[in-house]
């Protein structure tokens, strides 16, 4: 009987806690975090995240995880240690900060020099290999995430494919256990460089931003002409070549993941042509742009913001498309508030937080939202959206 590695998993945000249920299949799996509250409620089986999958794990499954709180000791005995912590995009060097992978890496090295360090987290092209080099090894390889936040453990369950960048003596290891624990059989896996994986994550998640700018950019011609955008939408995405897919208007692209990776990867550009990438973030943020235009056009005595999590059923709020258009809001003094049971203060933004869904509703004079929900179907006549399929 073939021994169950043991596994370290650091870092529980949503592409961590995935990881960890969906490898406590068939290895030996400690989950560890920072925030010690985070960790109480994950051994109480209270989930920090939404995740319809993860949420319902939990309260079916017990014990099956350790959680503990990050120490020195939680590198020992571990066969690999998977990374999962976050990496932000810093303005100020215009780059991801990379430095709590590199906190993990280096005391992992120097504590248990030979366990596969699986990094999850996304990072710079070319990250990997310089990180190699400079501890003198190949057993550190990029095994990069295409989880969605909201659906992570079903897409950890079912992949759309397994990318592997690294030796291939550690990769196999890897891969064989991701597929193993999977519920999606012939995954396909693919094994390349871990440079070349880095790239595969970044232009994966660029052309992403980029159907969403592209959508939106179709969505504000047809509203500058009077056009309905849902038949022309229909009719291009009807073409097998295009898609039914990340095709829904929105106030721009958000959350996690798109908007830092599209800036990492146009960083990541020197001398070579650059003018796609580039024309996706300029984009995106003229979007926000046009869509405040329209809501000042309108002058409202009283803007509502309903919902500034990213999508729906989330709890998200980092990057948030509609942030940026609450801030160009202000910066013109249009009177704002805001309806988000998920703040806890009275103010955010310089708005003011109305958390009485009634009173919200009768106190604003245009409502606003990024995704429309059946909540506002009595005032619907008052609301300002884009979103033409009802969904994220």
């Amino acid at each position: 009987m073939t021994r169950k590695l043991n596994i370290g998993i650091f870092g529980l945000g949503y592409v961590g806690l995935s990881n960890a249920v969906l490898l406590a299949k068939k290895a030996n799996v400690t989950a560890y975090d920072i925030d010690s509250r985070k960790i109480s409620n994950l051994k109480k089986n209270i989930s920090p995240i939404k995740d319809k999958e993860i949420e319902s794990y939990f309260k079916k499954n017990k014990n099956e995880i350790g959680f503990e709180v990050n120490s020195p000791n939680s590198f020992l005995r571990k066969d690999a240690i998977f990374i999962c912590v976050p990496t932000d995009f810093s303005e100020k060097k215009n780059e991801f900060d990379t430095s709590k992978v590199t906190s993990l890496i280096s005391k992992s090295s120097k504590l248990n020099k030979n366990a596969i360090i699986v990094i999850r987290s996304t990072v710079p092209i070319g990250f990997t290999n310089k990180i190699n080099k400079k501890y003198k090894t190949s057993n550190i390889i990029f095994v990069p995430e295409f989880l969605k936040e909201g659906t992570a453990l079903k897409d950890s369950l079912y992949p759309s494919r397994i990318v592997l960048g690294g030796k291939k003596q550690f990769t196999r290891v890897i891969g064989e256990l991701i597929d193993k624990c999977a519920k999606k059989k012939n995954i396909k896996k693919i094994f390349m460089s871990e440079t070349e994986a880095e790239a595969t994550k970044l232009f994966s998640n660029t052309y992403l931003a980029m159907r969403v700018a592209f959508f939106n950019e179709l969505d504000s011609f047809s509203y500058l002409n009077n056009l309905n955008p849902k038949s022309i939408i229909n009719g291009v995405s009807a073409d097998n070549r295009i898609g039914n897919y990340y095709n829904n208007p929105s106030f721009g692209y958000g959350g996690y993941c798109l908007p830092k990776d599209t800036k990492q990867l146009l960083k990541n550009f020197t001398i070579e042509p650059k003018k796609i990438i580039r024309s996706i973030i300029l984009s995106n943020n003229e979007r926000k742009i046009f869509i405040s235009n329209i809501i000042k056009n309108q002058k409202p005595k009283i803007v509502g913001i309903y919902r500034i999590a990213m999508k729906s059923n989330s709890d998200n709020f980092r990057d948030s498309s509609i942030i940026g258009v609450i801030d160009l809001l202000i910066n013109d003094k249009v009177k704002t508030i805001i309806y988000e049971p998920l703040l806890k203060t009275k103010n955010f933004r310089k708005c003011r937080v109305e958390n009485n869904f009634e009173k919200f509703k009768k106190r604003a004079s245009l409502i606003i939202c990024n995704r429309l929900d059946k909540k506002l179907h009595d005032v619907r006549d008052k609301v300002f959206t884009r979103d033409i399929y009802h969904k994220n």
